[in-house]
């Protein structure tokens, strides 16, 4: 038995008006389908599917007791020519997902700096905690092209299935 799961981009004519939808397979005939986020049963398991802004979060299969495993990506999908880069050229992918980390602290730290000038000018929040100026002051073309090396960087870690808070707060 051969399971798979396909999520269709907002590309594809699939793709249910921005209601994203996971589509199961046994042995390549449809099985089921359910909004996302998801846990299809299968035999002694289930397979375990969300998404984020950036791509796939999450698709594992956990078995009956407790097993978790992801699962591998179709070498035609962008989440497989991701994986095949790592296999290939295990150095080249081990710098990009260095510099994505990178990408997304910085993304976030800055993110931080520059809310909190603001939210500390609120009169109500200034009278109790004062106010603050960022050490940080960045010509408009470096902020955007940090905000887009941040994005850059959580299509990355996406595409690698990789996800956590970095990811979300770095954008």
């Amino acid at each position: 038995m051969v399971y798979s799961v396909d999520i269709p981009s907002k590309r594809h004519p699939g793709y249910d008006d921005g209601k994203s939808k996971a589509h199961l397979y046994l042995n390549g005939k449809h099985l089921a389908e359910s909004k996302l986020p998801t846990a299809f049963p299968v035999c002694d398991g289930t397979i375990e599917v969300a998404t984020s802004a950036f791509g796939v979060k999450r698709c594992h299969y956990v078995s009956a007791d407790g097993e978790d495993r992801q699962l591998s990506p179709d070498p035609k999908s962008a989440e497989g020519r991701r994986s095949r880069l790592e296999r290939v050229h295990p150095t080249l992918s081990r710098l990009l997902g260095f510099l994505s980390v990178l990408f997304l602290v910085i993304g976030t730290l800055l993110l931080l700096l520059q809310i909190a000038e603001p939210i500390s000018a609120i009169p109500q929040f200034a009278e109790y905690i004062g106010t603050f100026e960022s050490p940080i002051r960045l010509p408009l073309w470096l902020n955007i092209g940090l905000g887009l090396a941040a994005l850059a960087a959580s299509t990355d870690r996406a595409l690698r299935l990789r996800y956590s808070w970095l990811d979300s707060a770095g954008n």
